[in-house]
């Protein structure tokens, strides 16, 4: 008895010390894992399926409905009809678009120019680098209302152009349509370029130092370098700077609306600024989610792109 006691006290151990496998461990983790994984799902489905759903319906908070009874008012992808039909929103896709094309790369070209010179040691680095990372502390409505001022017919930027070419000036920078869309797109760039600088200065830092010391050995030019070396060891850190400036673009709201409140008249009015618009003054709810899901499709095009670059410059050796 003593003897088959040991042995089953034996085969317990054996069994508590065995490892697990990998398909038990993956089971585990997907059972502990579970709950949170439920509540994720919730927390990012149900409202883009409660987007997709007052999208095909006329409902609006004035329509006297609860929107769980919305479908009372379905019209049949008629918000989609009239979003194609839409040339206000259009026009404002083309203004975000229009944004996003000068801003992003002007940040990029900043940024990366910036990065170059901080990845040298220099007196005062370190003061000069708090000083630039500072536009991006600002809160976006102070940023808004600081060019606002700036920009003022009798404000620093006038006097300043009066000063250089010894003329006084009076530019209505904000009552123009195209001068006003020039200064929203400055204040974007002055106060995005160190984002894109401190991602940019993150990927330059993690160039290997022995391959450059190896072309410089070489023969090769600091532009040879560069070239051959920097931008392609940054690839995906470029990738991703691009894909969140192009993203946040589309978003831009706050500045644009406290400098110009999306005028004159609708020369500055972007994306964003015509679905808050819709949103609080014509209340059409359903045509507003109609919106918000394409200019969610379009994006997410755009980050399975920029994913999808990145997975291909992890394949490819640099």
């Amino acid at each position: 008895m003593s003897a088959v006691t040991a042995t089953m006290s034996e085969g317990d151990m054996d069994a508590r010390t065995k490892p697990a496998t990998p398909d038990e461990g993956a089971r585990l983790g997907f059972r502990l894992t579970l709950p949170a994984q439920i509540l994720v799902l919730f927390i990012s489905a149900f409202p883009l399926l409660m987007q997709l759903y007052i999208s095909v319906t006329d409902w609006s908070p004035l329509s006297g409905v609860g929107w769980w009874n919305a479908w009372e008012m379905w019209n049949s992808f008629a918000n989609y009809t009239d979003l194609a039909a839409d040339t206000r929103f259009w026009s404002a896709l083309q203004r975000t678009a229009i944004v996003m094309l000068v801003c992003v790369p002007a940040e990029f070209l900043l940024g990366l120019a910036l990065a170059t010179l901080f990845a040298d040691d220099f007196p005062g680095k370190r003061i000069f680098y708090s000083i630039l990372l500072m536009p991006m502390m600002v809160v976006p409505a102070v940023a808004g209302y600081m060019f606002f001022m700036l920009f003022q017919s009798g404000g620093p930027v006038n006097d300043i152009l009066a000063r250089i070419i010894g003329t006084p000036l009076t530019i209505a920078w904000l009552s123009d349509p195209t001068l006003a869309l020039i200064a929203v797109m400055i204040a974007d760039i002055w106060q995005w370029t160190p984002l894109m600088f401190l991602i940019l200065l993150a990927g330059l830092v993690g160039v290997p130092e022995d391959q450059m010391k190896a072309a410089t050995l070489l023969g090769a030019n600091a532009w040879q370098r560069f070239t051959t070396i920097v931008l392609p060891k940054m690839k995906t850190i470029i990738i991703i700077a691009l894909a969140i400036r192009v993203i946040e673009n589309f978003k831009i709201f706050d500045t644009l609306y406290i400098m110009t409140g999306g005028g004159p008249g609708v020369a500055t009015e972007t994306i964003s600024v015509y679905i808050y618009k819709v949103t609080t003054q014509d209340l059409i709810w359903g045509y507003v989610a109609a919106i918000a899901l394409a200019i969610l499709i379009v994006l997410s095009i755009v980050a399975v792109y920029a994913m999808k670059r990145m997975a291909k410059s992890r394949e490819v050796p640099a």
